[in-house]
């Protein structure tokens, strides 16, 4: 299709053909108005303009929107790689730094950074253009994953992990941005559910990557687990040049926007330091004095951000008026709670395939095989299901329910379950997810102006990574706190029967046990290699820690899901979606 079919055609006159449309100007190349702002917005003196007004939604066919998606999903492949493959290799990385239970702050600092600059992307892809800033994105990945390659600690790790988030943040908000520009309503989860089949497919990719990188002792000179970062680079640069090609082809109208720097700061003292409790509480002492400090500073924050938000207006970094609007206020909110379920269990669940079932990074990435095939079955099925049908609703409700009994089925795993039952939770988990993650950015898209569709869409993955950031950081703190009383109790309690005294006396017992037991019968948790060459009968108590702590971090799930439940079932409408 070329530019001219997206215009308006003058209907036939009676009798006669129909006058053809005047010709078009190519997106890429506007032609000045009259009043000596160009095409894009911009003033003559190079400052941006009001910019066109936002006429009808451009519609190109199905081949055009393919060739788009194409560019879109491959900057998303890097960004869901880049999660899945280090969820796979985390233990690896965590013991060769010595951090296991800092661990969390690699996953948090990824999300902390993506969530608070996602906001600030649909704000700059208005003003400066979908693509330009699309391919900015994919720099600072890149640049942040090089970074990562080179860390020397697990909180330098982290510091990198931020600087690559600020990329990510982009990647997976702009796609959708960009889908939702040019399809209406109903075409929407035709396309979005390919999307979700990408993060399925580097969760196939990404574990074995991940794997094979962190079980091998070095490449090139190179610690192995070093690779799963660099080998973003070449990815990296793939992706630049399809995507500066392909998105080309997307229709290029700015507007002139303020951005709301005071917002971001804003958000920033309100998000961090209560996620900084979130991961340190359990060492500090919830209602330590340093944690009451940051519950201060954050409730502040968020107080604040409020306040700036209300005197921006129509410039916010989260247009509060948005949430007038029933459909996107639930949409966020199942976002923000299906979030934190979804990445509590993705960053859980592999330690519990590693530390507990003893298997290696790659088998625990082909063990989670179930959840792919899964996922990738019902998102493309559901999405031509939209499509054909235009409702969602029994879609979304479904889809979080088969969630929510993921968590109660992996509540109930033990240190000597089956596979078999661990499969069964992975089968729910991503039938869930491939149901539920469509369905609910729809939902919240469905009613939205056209010209909010950048900021909406950026508030989705905002509360979605926000979301994420606090599973991650919940999950592996209640864990690990949990765990390491759970442990010394019952290492204690072993160490009691004179068999397993004298066993744990042994030259290579005695030194696998060194540095992990401390004088005082606690035990550190900091590094977990030693239970490779531990007795299985002494590693028995630490094994069983870990499952008790895991019963309860993902019970605690499920309760959280099934609010996400009751949500769904009784206040999301039963609407049909809209062709226009």
């Amino acid at each position: 299709m070329t530019p001219s079919d997206a215009l308006p055609r003058e209907p036939a006159r009676s009798g006669g053909p129909a006058h053809p449309p005047p010709p078009a100007t190519a997106p890429d190349d506007p032609a000045p108005p009259a009043d000596g702002t160009a095409a894009d917005g911009t003033a003559a003196d190079g400052t941006p303009g009001d910019g066109p007004e936002p006429g009808p939604p451009v519609r190109l066919a199905h081949r055009e929107i393919v060739t788009v998606l194409s560019g879109l999903v491959l900057g998303m492949f890097l960004a869901a790689l880049d999660q899945t493959v280090v969820s796979s290799a985390l233990r690896t990385i965590a013991d060769d730094l010595h951090g296991l239970s800092a661990q969390a702050w690699v996953t948090t600092a990824y999300l902390v950074t993506g969530t608070i600059a996602t906001p600030l992307y649909g704000k700059l892809s208005d003003i400066y253009g979908r693509r330009r800033v699309y391919l900015c994105a994919i720099v600072l990945f890149a640049v942040g994953s090089l970074l990562c390659g080179s860390a020397g600690s697990i909180h330098e790790l982290a510091a990198w992990r931020a600087l690559q988030g600020l990329g990510g943040g982009g990647l997976m908000s702009l796609a959708m941005t960009v889908i939702a520009d040019i399809t209406s309503p109903r075409e929407r989860g035709r396309y979005q559910g390919w999307f979700m089949a990408v993060f399925a497919g580097a969760s196939i990719v990404g574990p074995l990557v991940g794997g094979v990188f962190a079980g091998s002792g070095s490449l090139l000179g190179i610690a192995g687990w070093r690779w799963i970062f660099l080998v973003n680079v070449p990815l990296a640069a793939v992706a630049l040049a399809v995507t500066s090609r392909v998105l080309r082809r997307i229709p290029n109208t700015q507007v002139r926007h303020r951005l709301d720097y005071g917002g971001a700061a804003a958000l920033t003292v309100g998000v961090v330091p209560l996620l900084v409790v979130a991961e340190q509480g359990r060492v500090w002492g919830w209602a330590s004095p340093a944690a009451l400090v940051l519950y201060g500073v954050g409730a502040a924050g968020l107080v604040l951000f409020l306040v700036v938000e209300r005197r921006m207006g129509k410039e916010a970094l989260l247009p509060l008026r948005l949430f007038r609007t029933r459909s996107f206020r639930l949409g966020t909110t199942l976002h923000f709670i299906v979030g934190i379920g979804m990445f509590g269990a993705m960053t859980t669940l592999p330690l519990y395939l590693q530390l507990v079932k003893g298997m290696s990074p790659m088998a625990a990435g082909l063990a989670m095989l179930p959840t792919t095939v899964a996922n990738v079955a019902v998102t493309l099925t559901v999405g031509r299901l939209m499509s054909r049908t235009g409702y969602f609703k029994v879609h979304l409700v479904t889809g979080v329910a088969s969630f929510t009994a993921a968590m109660v089925v992996y509540a109930t795993l033990g240190v000597d379950s089956p596979l078999w039952h661990v499969a069964l939770g992975m089968v729910f988990m991503g039938a869930g997810l491939g149901a539920a993650m469509q369905t609910m950015t729809t939902l919240a898209q469905s009613e939205v102006p056209r010209q909010d569709m950048g900021a909406a869409t950026a508030s989705v993955n905002f509360f979605r990574s926000n979301g994420g950031t606090v599973g991650a950081a919940a999950f592996l703190s209640v864990l690990f706190s949990l765990a390491a009383g759970g442990i010394g109790e019952r290492l204690t309690a072993a160490l009691d029967r004179p068999a397993l005294r004298r066993l744990a006396e042994q030259p290579a017992d005695a030194e696998a046990l060194q540095g992990v037991v401390r004088s005082d019968g606690s035990v550190s948790l900091e590094d977990s290699a030693f239970l490779d060459s531990l007795d299985p009968r002494l590693a028995r108590p630490f094994l069983e820690g870990y499952v008790d702590a895991m019963q309860v971090t993902f019970m605690t799930g499920a309760a959280v899901m099934l609010v996400a439940l009751v949500i769904a079932a009784w206040r999301v409408p039963n609407s049909r979606l809209s062709d226009a």
